[in-house]
């Protein structure tokens, strides 16, 4: 791989400084709301668990046994805009199985750029997509390709680390591609999609294969189907079909229970 991939390097803050900020935060709802607080950290320390000796391209942070890995920053969008990636990934395949409907309502969870998004798009002549990211850089380079493309239904939502901000019942498919295992809150984050997905709504998630490893991305940025279906379990969706069209990664298919 090419030194220009993010998911190969360390180009990431230090965890140590992650975890005072997550520290003082906590202190500061404390003193905000001592007993709503303690019940919320509580609540956390029975989900996650943190240790201070742990991978450096990770958090710090476990669930469910897995190390939640650091996030690639907005200054990786060259990467994933880079021309070599349909050759690499084959993400039109991704687009080409999803059986859209054209008045679907599609959430690019962790977006980016909006690589997806903007490949979705047109085949949704009634519906739409929410390009849903935590980073506002990501959503402005969205925003300016909107206007590049020519594109009007990909609406940009400004996620928080715990809540993708998406109206309930609102949702016909969430997608992830290669971002599920970045995120810090993963369950309260799919507690929220679930919220959002219609009745019988699919989450599809793409991740490099952890069980390979031939497949040159680091560690923490692959993830086997078992915990990934796992990790859905947990918060009530039901596992339908994994799809291994793609040369590196799952491509696994979740449903909401009606």
């Amino acid at each position: 791989m090419t030194d220009d991939n993010p998911r190969q390097l360390s180009l990431f803050a230090s965890p140590y400084l992650r975890f005072i900020v997550t520290l003082l935060v906590v202190l500061g709802c404390l003193l905000l709301n001592p007993t709503h607080s303690a019940q919320a950290t509580s609540s956390l320390t029975t989900v996650y668990e943190q240790r201070t000796i742990h991978s450096s391209n990770g958090i710090g942070k476990y669930y469910m046994g897995r190390e939640i890995a650091q996030v690639m920053g907005h200054t990786g969008a060259g990467w994933l805009e880079r021309p070599s990636r349909e050759a690499e990934e084959q993400p039109s395949k991704i687009v080409s199985v999803l059986n859209l409907k054209p008045d679907d309502v599609v959430a690019d969870i962790g977006a980016g750029t909006g690589y997806l998004s903007f490949r979705v798009a047109p085949l949704l002549t009634k519906g739409k997509v929410l390009a849903v990211d935590i980073q506002p850089e990501m959503l402005e380079i969205i925003e300016f390709f909107k206007q590049e493309k020519h594109i009007s239904n990909v609406e940009p939502i400004l996620a928080s680390m715990t809540n993708p901000n998406l109206p309930d019942a609102s949702v016909d498919l969430a997608v992830m591609v290669d971002a599920y295992h970045e995120l810090e809150y993963p369950q309260e984050v799919m507690q929220g999609i679930v919220k959002a997905l219609k009745p019988g709504g699919k989450v599809v998630l793409v991740e490099y294969r952890g069980e390979n490893p031939f497949i040159m991305i680091k560690r923490l940025h692959k993830m086997t189907q078992k915990q990934v279906r796992q990790e859905m379990q947990a918060v009530g969706l039901v596992w339908r079909e994994t799809k291994n069209l793609l040369p590196q990664q799952h491509l696994m298919v979740f449903e909401k229970q009606v």
